[in-house]
């Protein structure tokens, strides 16, 4: 990559510098980065492990060193599910239990290297585990500001890493205010959702995939989205793929999302392009209970232009989902579990064959919400 870069914004196309403390252009508009690097087969580092062996693919500076833990390489099982092969992608068995540290290990990685020194962050409590782990191993100082219905065990992940932990009474939203009001008096706002790093890390679970499926393009993808950083970031990979023409094709990609909050979902069967807030109700899926996502827009477009679809399930469909994975060995959080209980919602629209095999990514591991943690 150049050693100069900026961020810019996707909708008026004003630059920022890398170093902001701005997280959202003067217009509204979010941020992207100026230029990426294309990807190229020939410059994946086969001396690493994990992540990091897609550093030249990722827009980080020559002189930032890694803030790793590991991540990356996360196992892919063939599974026969209910007459049907899948496989699954073991997102949960990250070093934090989640997708979350794809984007914080580069995000991170990005904040040492422009020199910050105390971030925050509004989260339900996976990017939150996930960023406070990264920080400390980066010795950042770290706030994260939470809902008070986020689960118990997640807390407790959170503080273990000596980030304080603050939590918010009312609205998931109002998380984000409260930790806006940090970021306004000094502290970096490092956003899983705005910035551009977070979703350059995810990125990765595309050319992971990739090399896992011996160069295969699945057919299809599902995965539980809220905020979307996952989808986005798997979207995004696979396009730098398909643009390298290492791909005959793009897989078709597949958002799941609670019933009981489906923003996204309303959004694609009225056929719109943006996404209008939705009145929720409670949901067992709680990491993708977010009203109005900021990349919404974003989110429904990779969507149309894979051919895919966003799809909703009930909360019973998504306890029998958590509870037969359970039985099958996999112990996921019910998040994890609602892109499983589409399956059956999408079996005749999914054709697929050894060489373009369906693919459903576990994002976090079942000790994130159990009771008894």
């Amino acid at each position: 990559m150049t050693e100069s870069n900026s961020f810019v914004c996707t909708t008026c196309g004003k630059s920022h510098p890398l170093d902001t403390r701005e997280w959202r252009c003067v217009c509204g508009g979010l941020f992207d980065l100026q230029t990426r690097p294309p990807f190229d087969a020939a410059r994946l580092d086969t001396t690493q492990r994990g992540l990091w062996r897609y550093r030249s693919l990722l827009p980080i500076h020559p002189t930032w060193e890694p803030v790793t833990l590991g991540e990356g390489d996360t196992p892919l099982m063939p599974v026969d599910w209910k007459g049907r092969r899948v496989f699954f992608k073991l997102e949960s068995l990250a070093p934090t239990g989640s997708f979350k540290d794809r984007g914080a290990a580069v995000m991170v990685t990005a904040l040492r290297g422009l020199g910050i020194q105390r971030v925050v962050e509004d989260s339900s409590g996976n990017a939150g585990a996930s960023l406070a782990a990264y920080a400390a191993h980066a010795d950042i100082g770290c706030e994260i500001c939470v809902p008070f219905t986020a689960a118990g065990p997640k807390l407790e992940q959170i503080a273990s890493y000596s980030a304080e932990v603050v939590q918010i009474k009312g609205k998931r939203e109002y998380a984000a205010l409260a930790a806006w009001a940090v970021a306004a008096h000094g502290a970096y706002y490092a956003s899983h959702v705005h910035n551009p790093y977070f979703l350059a890390g995810t990125e990765t679970f595309a050319y992971e995939l990739w090399q896992q499926l011996d160069h295969c393009t699945p057919a299809a993808i599902l995965l539980p989205v809220g905020n979307g950083s996952l989808l986005l970031g798997a979207y995004r990979g696979f396009r730098q793929l398909y643009q390298a023409g290492v791909l005959a094709r793009l897989p078709r990609l597949f958002a799941v999302q609670a019933a009981a909050c489906a923003p996204l979902y309303q959004a694609f069967v009225h056929g719109r392009h943006t996404v209008e807030p939705v009145v929720s109700a409670p949901t067992i899926a709680s990491g993708i209970s977010i009203q109005q996502p900021p990349r919404g827009a974003q989110i429904l477009a990779a969507v149309r232009a894979t051919d895919g679809a966003v799809v909703s399930v009930t909360e019973e469909q998504i306890e029998g989902a958590c509870k037969q994975l359970a039985r099958r060995g996999f112990y996921v959080e019910e998040t994890s579990a609602a892109a499983v209980a589409a399956l059956p919602e999408l079996s005749d629209t999914l054709p697929v064959t050894d060489e373009a095999p369906l693919v459903i990514a576990l994002t976090g591991h079942g000790l994130k919400t159990s009771p008894g943690s």
